[in-house]
């Protein structure tokens, strides 16, 4: 096989490893998203600020925005539950052209 043989099998390997998104966990399926933080700041505990990516510039254009959307959630539920909280804040999300990021505050709200 020569370098645009290789070349080529490596770029396919990338294209077919990236084209899932983040699955939600069992425990976070608990975590409840929320775009109005006014009462939580006032009445929860807050434990951390989350990042939740799905997307990059090889693979974006295979996975709908749906998709990807749904994955960068699921991370935010995944690592709010890893923190012991049961409510995430998002904020707007800011524009990407090849990925969707967002990103909240995780709260434990009892």
């Amino acid at each position: 096989m020569g370098k645009s043989g290789a070349l080529a099998v490596l770029l396919s390997g990338m294209v077919l490893a990236g084209c899932s998104t983040s699955p939600l966990l069992v425990d976070a399926s608990r975590v409840v998203l929320t775009w109005d933080a006014n009462d939580i700041q006032n009445t929860c505990e807050r434990r951390g600020t989350l990042i939740g990516s799905q997307g990059s510039w090889y693979n974006y254009w295979f996975i709908s925005d749906r998709d990807l959307t749904q994955g960068a959630l699921n991370q935010l539920r995944n690592q709010a539950a890893a923190l012991g909280a049961n409510t995430v804040s998002l904020y707007s999300p800011p524009d990407f052209s090849t990925s969707v990021t967002l990103i909240g505050n995780a709260y434990y709200c009892q």
